[in-house]
């Protein structure tokens, strides 16, 4: 009972056509792949975009790290 067999989904399918239509069940499939190219092109643009991970030398980062314990003392003073 935990399985549908294959009739219930035929019959599942007759009374979506029926509610729908055929018509606009197309809409709906083509709005639908639209919508999956359109993200895929999207994340491909994306990816695209980023730039290829380079390592980062911890002493060209400076400044931007702040220690929290002097940044209250200089606020107490």
């Amino acid at each position: 009972m935990g399985s549908f067999s294959i009739w219930h989904w035929l019959i599942v399918l007759v009374i979506v056509m029926l509610v729908f239509g055929t018509k606009k069940l197309r809409n709906m499939g083509s709005d639908l792949g639209g919508a999956v190219k359109g993200f895929k092109d999207g994340m491909k643009e994306a990816s695209a975009d980023k730039p290829a991970d380079k390592p980062v030398d911890p002493q060209q980062v400076t400044g931007q790290t702040i220690d929290v314990e002097a940044r209250r003392e200089q606020t107490k003073s």
